[in-house]
């Protein structure tokens, strides 16, 4: 799939790099056809990081998409440059009276604080309320998931025991639904986090339902029926490092952490991780573009309704 984002976009040269088809502004425009419009909210603290990981992510269907990065007004962000929010990111206010075909609402190193107390809150569930009549999918990610779980119906999360850290099995439970198309019956995907919606609220709410799930992670995909709104739990476009970046960062800092679980070599930080969850997320990705997206958006944006 072509990517459209801004030329000079700082990871536009890794994708290319990687092989990844990246177009200009330039050469979309000469394009005799629709590109998708998926706008990317963005709420994690290193948000180039979390850039390339989309963006690889978003890469591997023949559609072309049109991505927006969207911030908050209500925060600031402490670990991207303001010039590069600037540059490449628009605010909610300059945003509100567009329409999007997908919507992504990334996870947040907030997981601990009630939702109500994360300073963006309001502003966030002003965008969640907007997304219903704006966009045609939102995905939700980590605590993006718990968040709109919690907004849309009133799930709430739980504090674990210690932090879900490492590279967790999951088992397909409804194969029909095209969000798990070409899954195989098990496949792995990333965790890191401290909380949890716990699966049998998920399980129990008639406004959802649920496609995959492990014995140790819980829940990982659940929708509303008409994949007006996917919840992700996990991290399936982390890329190999990040786990081991995220593990040696709290080691750095003394926090408690263990090993990541599945994921080093016979647990062995000096070995290289091992890469069990990139066609998954990949497939994931897909389908929700061309299922949920494509096949669902009307031509005309402004009918979205």
């Amino acid at each position: 799939m072509p990517i459209k984002i801004q030329s000079d976009l700082p990871a536009r040269e890794i994708l290319d790099n990687e092989n990844i088809f990246v177009m200009d502004e330039y050469r979309a425009l000469h394009q005799n056809i629709r590109p998708l419009q998926i706008c990317i909210l963005n709420l994690m603290p290193v948000k180039q990081d979390t850039e390339l990981h989309l963006l690889r992510s978003l890469s591997n269907t023949p559609l072309q998409v049109d991505v927006t990065f969207m911030k908050m007004n209500s925060h600031v962000s402490l670990n991207t440059s303001a010039n590069h929010l600037n540059k490449f990111y628009n605010t909610f206010d300059e945003l509100r009276d567009h329409k999007f075909d997908g919507l992504i609402i990334t996870g947040a190193p907030v997981e601990q604080i009630p939702f109500e107390e994360v300073d963006y809150w309001p502003e966030l569930c002003e965008i969640m309320r907007w997304s219903k009549t704006h966009v045609t999918s939102t995905l939700h990610i980590c605590w993006g998931a718990q968040a709109g779980l919690y907004y849309h119906f009133g799930l709430n999360k739980v504090l674990l025991p210690e932090k879900l850290f490492g590279v967790y099995q999951h088992r397909v439970l409804n194969r029909k639904v095209p969000l798990v198309r070409g899954f195989d019956d098990v496949f792995c995907i990333p965790h890191s986090r401290h909380t949890a919606t716990p699966a049998e609220a998920i399980h129990a709410c008639e406004k959802l339902v649920v496609m995959a799930e492990s014995e140790k992670a819980g829940v990982l995909l659940s929708m509303t029926p008409d994949g007006r709104q996917i919840f992700v739990m996990g991290h399936p476009e982390y890329d190999r490092y990040t786990l081991h970046n995220e593990y040696m960062r709290d080691l750095n800092k003394g926090l408690p952490i263990h090993v990541p679980e599945n994921y080093y070599p016979d647990d062995d930080p000096a070995k290289k991780p091992l890469l069990s969850w990139r066609a998954h997320c990949n497939g994931l990705y897909t389908n929700w573009l061309n299922y949920y997206v494509y096949q669902t958006t009307p031509y005309d944006i402004r009918e979205i309704l």
